[in-house]
Formats: C-alpha cells, sequence, structure tokens
C-alpha cells in the first residue's frame, strides 16, 4: 500500500528558544535562603540595599546609586528631579524605547520632543536631537538601546556647550562602553533596570545613578514619599528641620513623591548577580558576533555599531521592507519554537501606541522613517550566556534559508 506519510520528511525538532532562560541559578536561592534563616531579618530596605548600592558604584564608577522597585520607576524619579531642578519644560526622547521613559515625561507635566533612530545603533538620531535643543529643553533622554552604545562625542560636547541634562537610561546595556567608560557615567543621571530577563536581575529592581551630591539627596527623598529624613546629609535634614520648626522633624515631606523602595530580597539577589556580570556581558558579546557574522547582510541589517556593545538581545531586522520576507521569518521561528517580539525595544514606534496617538495625532508616527522601519521589520530574539554556538549558527542557518 502507498503510504503518503513515508515521503513526509520528520519535522524539525523546536530549538525551545525563550527569551530568557536561567538569569536565576541555584547560587542566588542559595543566597536568599541563608539570608532568611538569620533570626528576625530585616525584609525592607535596610543594610543589604545600602551595600548593593555602594557595590553597584564600583563597578559602574559612580559616586552615588539609589535602588528602586523597577527600571520604571527609576525613569519617573529621574524625570521628577529634572522637573524639581529646572521647572516645566521638554524632554528630548527616542521614537524607540521602553514606554515608562514617555510615559515619565508626562506624568511629571513636561512636554516630550521625538526624534528618528540611527539605523546603526538603534539609538537617537543625534543630529535631530542637537537641531531640537532649544531654549525651553530641560533634558535629553537617552536610551542604549538592546545593549548599544547610543552615545558620541559631539553630542556630549554640544550638550555641555548648551548647557543641557543628560539623562542615559542604560535598563537594556549594562556594561555597554562609549571611549572606555561604561554607560551610564556621562550624563547628569543614568538609570538601569534590573527585570528578570535583563543582564542583571533582581527580579523587579532598578537603579538611578549620579556623581551630583545635591541630586543623590533629592533622589533618596523622592525614593520615599519625599521625606527630609530619607537624605544621607545632615546639613540637608538639619536646613529644612530649622527652616520648619513647626514640623516633626520625622515627617517633613519635601517633594510630593512616592513610596518606589525595593527590599533586602531584591538586593541580595543583586549583590550575588554582580559577581558574574562581567562575564555574563563576555559571553552575551560572543554570541552577537556569531549570530551577525553568519547572517545572511543581503538580507538583514549587519552592520550595528558593536563598539562597546553589551548585548541584550539579538537584533534581527529584515534589510528592505519585504512583508513576504517577514511573513516567512515569523512562521519560521514559531515553527521552531524561538520567541520573539516584533518592533525590537517597547514594540517599536512609540508614536504608534494609544497613549501618545492620542496626545500627537495619526500621522506623527509617519514622521520618523527610520523607527517605522523597524517597527514593521524589525525583531529581537533572547540572547543570554547559556546559549549554545550550535544553536546559534542553526537559527542563522534557518534565517538564511528563507
Amino acid at each position: 500500500m502507498n503510504d503518503k506519510r513515508t515521503a513526509l520528511q520528520p519535522p524539525r525538532p523546536s530549538l525551545t528558544w525563550p527569551l530568557m532562560n536561567n538569569n536565576i541559578v541555584r547560587d542566588d536561592l542559595d543566597a536568599l535562603i541563608e539570608f532568611l534563616r538569620q533570626d528576625n531579618p530585616i525584609l525592607t530596605q535596610s543594610t543589604n540595599v545600602r551595600a548593593f548600592e555602594r557595590e553597584w558604584c564600583e563597578w559602574l564608577g559612580v559616586k552615588h546609586s539609589v535602588f528602586v522597585n523597577s527600571g520604571s520607576s527609576a525613569n519617573l524619579l529621574s524625570i521628577a528631579a529634572i522637573r524639581h531642578l529646572y521647572g516645566p519644560g521638554e524632554v528630548i526622547v527616542p521614537t524607540l524605547t521602553w514606554v515608562s521613559d514617555i510615559a515619565a515625561v508626562l506624568h511629571c507635566g513636561l512636554s516630550p520632543v521625538f526624534v528618528d533612530i540611527d539605523p546603526r545603533t538603534l539609538g537617537m538620531d543625534i543630529d535631530q536631537v542637537i537641531s531640537r535643543i532649544t531654549s525651553k529643553t530641560r533634558a535629553v533622554f537617552l536610551t542604549h538601546i538592546l545593549g548599544y552604545n547610543a552615545l558620541n562625542q559631539r553630542l556630549l560636547e554640544e550638550l555641555e556647550r548648551r548647557n543641557v541634562s543628560l539623562i542615559e537610561d542604560v535598563c537594556e546595556s549594562h556594561g555597554a562602553t562609549f571611549n572606555g567608560r561604561k554607560a551610564g557615567t556621562f550624563g547628569l543621571m543614568s538609570n538601569f533596570s534590573f527585570y528578570y530577563a535583563h543582564h542583571l536581575t533582581t527580579i523587579e529592581g532598578g537603579m538611578v545613578c549620579t556623581n551630583d551630591d545635591g541630586l543623590y539627596e533629592i533622589l533618596r527623598m523622592l525614593r520615599s514619599h519625599g521625606m527630609v529624613r530619607e537624605a544621607s546629609s545632615d546639613s540637608v535634614k538639619n536646613g529644612y528641620k530649622s527652616r520648619h520648626p513647626d514640623l516633626n522633624p520625622d515627617f517633613i515631606f519635601a517633594y510630593p513623591a512616592w513610596n518606589v523602595r525595593s527590599t533586602e530580597l531584591n538586593a541580595v539577589m543583586g549583590r550575588q548577580q554582580l559577581k558574574r556580570l562581567d562575564e555574563n556581558n563576555r559571553r552575551r558579546t560572543e554570541n552577537l558576533h556569531l549570530f551577525l557574522e553568519h547572517l545572511d547582510s543581503e538580507k538583514y541589517r549587519t552592520d550595528f555599531a558593536t563598539e562597546g556593545s553589551s548585548n541584550y538581545a539579538f537584533t534581527l531586522i529584515l534589510r528592505y521592507g519585504d512583508a513576504d520576507l517577514r511573513g516567512r521569518v515569523e512562521s519560521a521561528l514559531r515553527s521552531r519554537g524561538i520567541e520573539f517580539r516584533r518592533g525590537t525595544s517597547g514594540g517599536g514606534n512609540q508614536l504608534r501606541q494609544p497613549y501618545l496617538r492620542g496626545l500627537f495625532g495619526e500621522k506623527e508616527c509617519l514622521k520618523y522613517p527610520q523607527v517605522e522601519h523597524v517597527h514593521f521589520f524589525g525583531y529581537y530574539i533572547g540572547n543570554y550566556p547559556g546559549l549554545e554556538r550550535e544553536s546559534i549558527l542553526e537559527l542563522c542557518a534557518l534565517l538564511n534559508g528563507l
């Protein structure tokens, strides 16, 4: 009997490729268990939070760090500090970023001014940033996308010349460098996220970093209800106390702020993960280079500015706006169990999102062609230290054959 099934090829096995895998290891869990074995351990913000902040400062190369409960909270505190320092005005923001960068600007009563992206870094188009600086500009909020460095010297010099503050969002780029210095050390402030899938995780958590002593005190107060007692400086606390003798010194609220503190448990995990961050970043970078070197440059973009990168996820962007190839790519990835996100970081062009369409209109998104291409023809695929070389090569072969 002629059975047609005998002529069929067996299905290709799944690569079982999630966006993140094994980012929390047994040593991390054991560190938490050991901490909880103490008699009456303090679980809310205490000595481990302070220790994690000090150790992060040493790793990054800054004077001050403030640990918070998420990278989004780090964004919010940074923009709130800008508003308190400089008053209302505009903040130049990317069209490709996470929602909380732009949401923080809106929440704090400032106006976002958008720029397109540089296709080689996926960060802000520097020419557009410089051209949009005006007397109303209070800060430039630059995002280092998916591990790529988005800085250049001309931008830094222009911001310094015009006395405009730089905030670096490094939530996806722990360990990326520019001119030998880590991203997150160039601006007035920088933000990091320690979400589960990021280079270092505390499950949920984030950090605001700065070298400015006065700003550091503001950030500490903003983290915890605006309470003056959260400041580390006795002179700051005594100044408020002397100016407000009618108030209990334990309950002086300098700012209308929030509670975005984290916990000792998050800090214990962060301290443990920090021990292997550099090695994990090295492996991620090797993975990225292997991926880009074996990807077909006729079909996909491979000319990213990888110098100084600390890759968070593989960037898969079609070279041309080919809807047929896009369909084949998505179908192939799904059939092989390879998780992906279209639009790359944050889901693509933020101006297409409902929260901005209502403010800027339906057609504003069309003014930014580079991010529009990424929105419809760009993806990211998980990159983590445990990825095997053979799996990366198999992925490239699959994509190149489409």
